[in-house]
């Protein structure tokens, strides 16, 4: 950068990536937390109950009675509505505040 001095490369108007970053509300910190702690209750469950599990000891179950137990379903659906629902939440929260 010749010829520039150390004054000019500076704005007077702050940038938006500058502005302090405002405390998110009690709503969108319960809607952050939906997800993982779905998946937490789900990593619980299949800890507390082991047998409900059966990928661990299939004994010559089928395809679906081993992808469809009720503590990976609880897992997949915190994974799913951290990745999908939360972010448009999220956002539609961040525009209601604006």
């Amino acid at each position: 950068m010749a010829g520039a001095t150390p004054g000019s490369l500076m704005r007077a108007e702050p940038s938006t990536l500058e502005t302090p970053r405002a405390r998110s509300s009690i709503r969108a910190r319960a809607i952050s937390g939906i997800g993982p702690l779905t998946v937490l209750a789900g990593v619980l469950w299949a800890f507390a109950q082991p047998y409900r599990v059966t990928i661990l000891h299939p004994r010559g179950q089928g395809f679906w009675w081993l992808a469809v137990e009720p503590p990976l379903l609880v897992i997949l659906v915190g994974v799913l509505f951290g990745l999908v629902l939360a972010p448009g939440l999220l956002e539609d929260l961040q525009e209601e505040d604006r």
